[in-house]
């Protein structure tokens, strides 16, 4: 498996690079800033983008996924969320709107599976960050974007956010395997594992 991600950034987001092994073709997750560095990382790895997934809409994630995009690689976002790449009260209070929206928009539900790059990736749908947020799950990795970080959770004070779906999300994480390795939208990778035994907003769920 090719995996790479870079967060240099001001919000210190993860952008995650993802390709099956021996594949040419990578997806990327939550494409926030720097599209040029996207195409340079995967030109060195000898990838090439076909698809952007978005684990939510804030413009952290999804800030240069129009002109990545361009006109040829779809956009996959959660229909919920599909309405923040338009409506600048989508994103909640101080968030920029994002510089257009992609030409091919694609929406997910609960359940779906997203067959791209060699990868089925199933959308698990996890609101309470942003009414559409969604995690997506390969074997023995899950992206969760603003779910679920190293020892903390994203925030659920944006005005179109909820602590009662947060926490049923939260509770649905609860639900995956220890050993399952999870890559956040921000900070340092974890565990499922870890998470239960050491996340303090997580151990008041238990």
């Amino acid at each position: 498996m090719y995996l790479e991600a870079f967060s240099d950034n001001p919000f210190g987001t993860n952008c995650w690079l993802l390709a099956a092994e021996g594949s040419e073709e990578a997806v990327v997750v939550d494409p926030g800033f720097s599209p040029d560095r996207v195409v340079a990382l995967l030109g060195a790895a000898g990838k090439r983008p076909v698809a952007v997934l978005a684990t939510h809409g804030h413009f952290d994630h999804i800030g240069s996924a129009r002109e990545l995009c361009g006109t040829e690689l779809p956009f996959h976002i959660h229909k919920e969320d599909e309405l923040a790449l338009t409506d600048p009260q989508a994103w909640g209070a101080g968030m920029p709107v994002p510089a257009g929206k992609p030409e091919e928009v694609r929406t997910f539900v609960d359940g779906d599976v997203l067959e791209l790059a060699g990868w089925a990736l199933e959308v698990v749908h996890t609101p309470g960050h942003t009414p559409g947020s969604s995690c997506f799950r390969i074997p023995g990795v899950l992206f969760s974007g603003d779910l679920v970080f190293r020892g903390s959770i994203g925030r659920y004070d944006f005005p179109n956010s909820s602590w009662s779906h947060m926490e049923s999300s939260l509770r649905r994480f609860l639900a995956l395997p220890d050993d399952l390795e999870v890559l956040p939208g921000h900070g340092e990778k974890t565990t499922v594992g870890l998470e239960r035994a050491t996340n303090p907003f997580l151990l008041e769920l238990a």
